[in-house]
């Protein structure tokens, strides 16, 4: 298991019907969604979240994703998203654990790595900005 990240967010999501392919379990594709909820439930307990991030003059494209499925979910089932924030300084980094909410058994491990890009002039930044930064560090004091 991946250490644990300098802070934490539990989301649940149940999975919908219209989420389920013809096998009957989730289509892959759809992992990436619950991913986003917990990121955004994440960035929410930061301070600064997407719209805070634009405001501040920058986009975060998700530059690379990793996911590994180890078990199907299903229609109905009640899943926790655990949004572990590992790296922040140069980049945004993020863990996922996709487990079965009442069980706890392991569904899905992701990560997600962001960068930031200035909206005026398109450059993407080497290191986070200043107030991304501040607004972590802020947040873990």
């Amino acid at each position: 298991m991946r250490t644990r990240g300098a802070l934490h967010v539990d989301t649940e999501v149940v999975v919908p019907f219209f989420d389920i392919d013809s096998m009957d379990v989730v289509w892959h594709g759809h992992y990436v969604k619950y991913l986003e909820i917990a990121r955004c439930a994440l960035l929410d307990r930061l301070g600064h979240n997407y719209a805070q991030m634009k405001a501040a003059g920058y986009v975060w494209p998700v530059i690379d994703l990793q996911l590994r499925y180890v078990r199907a979910a299903r229609f109905g089932q009640r899943l926790r998203v655990r949004a572990d924030l590992a790296e922040w300084k140069n980049r945004l980094k993020i863990h996922y654990l996709v487990s079965d909410a009442e069980s706890g058994e392991r569904m899905t491990r992701a990560s997600s790595v962001q960068v930031a890009v200035n909206i005026a002039d398109g450059a993407m930044q080497m290191v986070s900005p200043t107030v991304f930064v501040n607004a972590v560090e802020h947040h873990l004091q």
